[in-house]
């Protein structure tokens, strides 16, 4: 099988990125992982590759050093790797990422599955997979938990809200994946040594043949009008105690901070 998967080098949440004056993350000074859904994207091409064979390809938009990721996953089984990079393609929005990541898997020729993690941390908004399988025009199954393959089909167990279901597609397809679906695999001292002499291909928007009206900032409909922190409007009070105890004090405190307290059935 000929597999796809998209990665995103995202900054590590436990570290204070920043923001640029244009209300962007400020990607060249944070220190960077690699999305965690999409590891979870990632094993599940790898569970399908030891199962029927081929070919899983990653594939990742980003500054050069988003080399990284792509390392990462040469590291714990994908076979090739490609970095698109270029200043045309900065500060696109999801829309334009879709777009040059849909431009990339053209390029890349005959494809069978493409995966990508449910969301990325640091934009949340589950919006890049689903528009990629729209630019390319094939079936989309998202917060995939569990992925087959039968014959000419494709078998889905999707998380939705209050329980799962299981849906059935033909293929090429498109799917993202929860973080549940499986516990990614880790690399060893020597797969990673091997990945680090693993070639990395670089493309640009005009390798992929890319509209620039429709990628960077002219091709991005989402503008970052104003970011700034939340207002701390205070701290808790915590109550310890026996419950016929802590209810007085409760209700002492409602008093002494004229909370008014309005009752509705």
């Amino acid at each position: 099988m000929e597999l796809v998967v998209l990665i995103k080098q995202v900054p590590d949440p436990e570290k204070n990125a920043g923001m640029k004056e244009d209300g962007t993350l400020n990607r060249e000074e944070s220190k960077n992982i690699v999305n965690p859904y999409d590891m979870n994207a990632l094993e599940e091409a790898l569970k399908l590759k030891d199962q029927y064979g081929g070919k899983v390809t990653v594939i990742s938009m980003g500054l050069p050093k988003a080399e990284q990721a792509l390392r990462e996953a040469l590291a714990i089984g994908a076979d090739d790797a490609i970095l698109l990079t270029d200043r045309k393609l900065g500060a696109s929005d999801t829309l334009a990422t879709a777009y040059a990541l849909s431009q990339a898997i053209k390029k890349l020729g005959n494809y069978d599955l493409v995966f990508c993690g449910m969301q990325a941390i640091d934009g949340d908004t589950a919006q890049v997979g689903p528009q990629v399988a729209e630019r390319l025009g094939i079936p989309q199954l998202t917060y995939a938990e569990k992925v087959e393959v039968k014959d000419k089909d494709l078998i889905v167990k999707r998380v939705v809200e209050g329980g799962y279901e299981i849906t059935k597609s033909s293929y090429p397809a498109l799917i993202t994946v929860t973080n549940t679906a499986n516990e990614p695999r880790l690399g060893t001292m020597l797969s990673i040594k091997k990945a680090h002499k693993i070639e990395i291909k670089h493309w640009d928007a005009a390798y992929i043949e890319a509209d620039e009206k429709k990628i960077g900032k002219e091709g991005s409909p989402t503008k970052v009008k104003k970011i700034e922190r939340p207002e701390q409007k205070g701290q808790g009070i915590m109550f310890q105690g026996k419950l016929e105890e802590i209810i007085p004090k409760f209700f002492e405190q409602i008093k002494k901070d004229k909370i008014n307290l309005k009752g509705g059935a």
